[in-house]
This record gives C-alpha cells, structure tokens and sequence, in this order.
C-alpha cells in the first residue's frame, strides 16, 4: 500500500492539498474579513464559516485555479449575507423596548375582564341574559326578545337595568345604593333617590 502523500507521482491527492492551502490562507483571510466588517470577532466568524463553507464544497474548486480569490469569495458572499439578515433584525435593549413598548391606559381605571365576569354572576339571571345576548352577543332587542320568549319592553327594561346593575358593581357601590332603590319619574325623565 503507498502513502497517501505520495500518490500520482509524489503529488499529494488533492485533499492533502485542498487542506494545507486553506491552512495557508487564514491569516490574510482573516485580514480580508476585518478589512470588510471592522469587528475582530465578526471577522474570525465570518473567516471561520468561509473555511466551513469551502472544506464542504472543495469537491467543487478545480485545481490550478486561483484559490485565494476562490475563498475570498466566499467569505465575500456571506459577508453580505450576513449583513443582509442583520439589515432585517435589531438588537434587544431592554430599557428603549420599555420605554417603546409601554403605553398608557386609555383611561385612569382599568376595568379587567376578570372584574366584569364576577360583576356579571352577580346580576339576576334575566338581565345577565340580556346583557349578554344584547351587549356582548350584538343582537337586536328584536331577536333578544324572541329568544328570551318576552315582549320588546321586558327585554329593553331588563337591559337598562342590568346595564345599571353592572355599572354599580362595577364601580363599587354596595347593594343598598343599587338601582332598587332608585326610580325615573315618567313624566320628566329626572332620576330620582327613593325614600
């Protein structure tokens, strides 16, 4: 059996060959990429992921040609590439995406969705139902009416009171200040407290 260096008439086979000229290119390449990115780590990635890229296609690099240009290439290549991706992302900086970020109520309570389930389990069940129906549900008194089985008063009557239920609760009024205790005269449409 003969020595691997010594094949093709002491010509080293061409991946002997291939390995020690891309030993002998890694100073000026590294040169090359510091020259391009201005980063000295960027450039040994950038030097290293050339030398990756070519040791995987050096299938492809026909002997006698110009190497160095070759390589350079490569790195060339995914140099921009890299620079391409980066263009597209941006780095993380906790204080500016907090300050970014944030935004201020629209208004000084927030009402949380939490607080109107709980608020809603404590409204009868024929206003729940209107609510639901009418406000969440978007049907018209029309359809809340023939779906609840009731006349187009009841269903307007149980919306408006559920509506000021909700908002008491809501708002924190205790059982005693709700809507019982309070009635709208017919005539004028003035609210008045009940005696």
């Amino acid at each position: 059996m003969t020595d691997p260096v010594e094949q093709d008439g002491g010509r080293k086979p061409p991946t002997a060959e291939f390995r020690q000229q891309l030993q002998d290119i890694i100073p000026s390449l590294r040169a090359f990429a510091r020259g391009l990115c201005g980063n000295r780590e960027l450039a040994d990635d950038l030097a290293q992921e050339a030398m990756m890229r070519a040791w995987a296609a050096r299938d492809s690099f026909e002997p006698g040609t110009n190497f160095r240009a070759w390589i350079y290439m490569i790195l060339r290549n995914h140099f921009y590439t890299t620079i391409r991706k980066n263009a597209r992302m941006t780095s993380w900086d906790p204080e500016a995406a907090e300050r970014i970020l944030v935004q201020e109520p629209a208004q000084q309570h927030v009402i949380h969705m939490s607080d109107v389930e709980k608020a809603l389990q404590q409204l009868p069940v024929e206003q729940r139902e209107m609510l639901l129906l009418v406000g969440a549900g978007g049907a018209s008194y029309e359809e809340a009416a023939e779906i609840a089985g009731c006349a187009l008063g009841t269903v307007k009557s149980r919306l408006a009171r559920g509506r000021t239920a909700l908002a008491a609760i809501i708002n924190g009024l205790d059982e005693g200040d709700q809507v019982e205790n309070r009635h709208i005269t017919a005539g004028r449409g003035a609210m008045t407290s009940a005696a």
